[in-house]
């Protein structure tokens, strides 16, 4: 299970790597035009719409970059049943088809439905259609359905799949939902303690999407509360109001960027460049807009312990910022912009403790992050086995097709031919092999083309380490794979 959770950790980091661009985009567009949202200005609602047109297809890109990450040859036909998958089920499960499923109106639907175009369903999404793929992509069918044989044949299993699955989701979806909706409404009566168990929470869910329930008891005027309105239109108690929005502010804008540099100082020393290119820009998105995604799906899954932690450190900072009643509200999300924005408001308490309270947080996530990476070998970005990266591996640049191709015949022929190989896939140094035995594969043969090593994972899995020019080995394998 855990190799499963850092395969889909390692397959969200494609979808991952849009998010700060996307965050950045709409952080200063927000940043021009804070109140109208870019009604005011041309310029903020050119960048509003361009960041929007990512996080707004969020669970989409999802879908598409689980299904490619996980399917074993990382084909389009993958990537194109995932998206077939989350259309399917989100269109199914909209208000509008529920409405005319159950015979209501539209405003009796049960407000489960209205959110579920999100992140947990783009990902089931992509997990099916990858598994639909490795499972159905090389099946034939008789002659005259010949044509939807093998690829062909993926999205359409996956569409039934979803249909399935969509069934399933009328029954959970609202139940799951509406726990959490009177789960939050029962804490929100706790006090301070209340709020740091919503702050645990919230963290919590957000690889479901399911936050989005507990946001709204605490947020909105479900429960009465309207925390968010409250404290921008100065209708509420000062200290209190905007309890459930303060503590997450010293997390967004210190907490998470340290845990960033955490990161990155632990990632290994050949990877550690690629590391920063994607965290780095993550925790400058994190700071400035308090958008977390790009940093939470880069180690949520890597390394789960990992992120129960940063789950309960953030409970923690809304329970003391709620205790001591620093308080600073959000329109967007609890970034730079909004803290500046929102600290001159009336309700505003004390924010510049918040700031205090942020710097401490950044010590306790900077320190606590290194040492349980390092301490239990953690996965995070830069530290995967399957991307370790070997130096005794690197090849010249100015090495010819030909020389891959004489390596990939060898590898080949060393690892058993079509009679052994059934898979063929790679990771950043490695070619990842699924064979019928692996006491068939010839390791000497193998290493006498220069490779560092071979390491064989059980009886069907054979991992070649070849160095930074893998993917022109690969390349040439899957191409003798296809001739023979």
């Amino acid at each position: 299970m855990l190799k499963y959770l850092q395969n889909l950790g390692r397959s969200l980091m494609l979808p991952v790597a849009v998010l700060p661009a996307a965050a950045v985009l709409l952080g200063i567009g927000y940043w021009i035009d804070h109140d109208g949202w870019g009604s005011e200005n041309v310029a903020a609602a050119f960048l509003i719409a361009a960041g929007g047109s990512i996080l707004d297809f969020l669970p989409a890109i999802f879908a598409v970059g689980v299904a490619v990450g996980m399917s074993k040859e990382r084909d389009g036909a993958a990537a194109l049943a995932g998206l077939v998958g989350y259309l399917v089920i989100t269109n199914m499960l909209s208000v509008d088809k529920m409405a005319m499923f159950q015979g209501i109106e539209a405003d009796s639907v049960n407000a489960a439905f209205a959110n579920i175009e999100n992140v947990f369903v783009g990902i089931i999404s992509g997990l099916i259609a990858a598994a639909m793929y490795n499972r159905f992509s090389k099946t034939k069918l008789p002659d005259a359905l010949a044509f939807f044989s093998g690829r062909r044949s993926v999205p359409i299993v996956t569409a039934a799949v979803m249909l399935v699955i969509s069934l399933l989701m009328m029954v959970v979806w609202p139940i799951a939902y509406s726990g959490l909706v009177s789960f939050g409404t029962a804490i929100s009566n706790m006090g301070s303690v209340g709020a740091g168990l919503y702050g645990f929470f919230n963290r919590l869910l957000i690889p479901t999407g399911l936050h989005h329930a507990l946001n709204s008891v605490f947020w909105f005027d479900v429960a009465g509360i309207n925390d968010i309105a409250n404290f921008w239109s100065g209708n509420g108690e000062k200290g209190v109001t905007g309890m459930y929005q303060a503590g997450f502010f010293p997390i967004m804008m210190f907490g998470l960027p340290a845990a960033c540099l955490a990161m990155y100082h632990t990632a290994k020393s050949k990877r550690r460049k690629q590391a920063a290119s994607l965290l780095m820009a993550a925790a400058f998105a994190s700071f400035l807009t308090g958008v977390t995604e790009p940093i939470e799906f880069s180690f949520m899954f890597l390394a789960p312990f990992l992120y129960v932690v940063h789950a309960a450190l953030t409970g923690l900072s809304l329970f003391i910022a709620s205790t001591f009643g620093w308080t600073a509200g959000f329109g967007f999300s609890a970034g730079f912009i909004d803290f500046f924005l929102s600290s001159r408001l009336p309700l505003a308490n004390m924010p510049l403790m918040l700031v205090v309270q942020g710097l401490g947080f950044a010590v306790v996530y900077y320190f606590l992050f290194r040492f349980l990476i390092v301490k239990f070998d953690m996965k995070t970005p830069g530290r995967e086995d399957d991307e370790e990266v070997v130096a005794a591996a690197s090849q010249s640049g100015s090495a010819s097709d030909d020389r891959f191709a004489v390596m990939a015949r060898e590898i080949y022929a060393g690892l058993g031919g079509d009679d052994n190989v059934l898979s063929v896939d790679n990771c950043a140094t490695r070619l990842r092999l699924e064979v019928k035995d692996a006491e068939l594969v010839d390791q000497a043969k193998i290493k006498a083309t220069g490779v560092p090593g071979v390491n064989v994972i059980g009886k069907n899995n054979v991992q070649v380490i070849v160095g930074t020019q893998v993917q022109a080995v690969a390349d040439e394998v899957k191409k003798i794979r296809k001739e023979n």
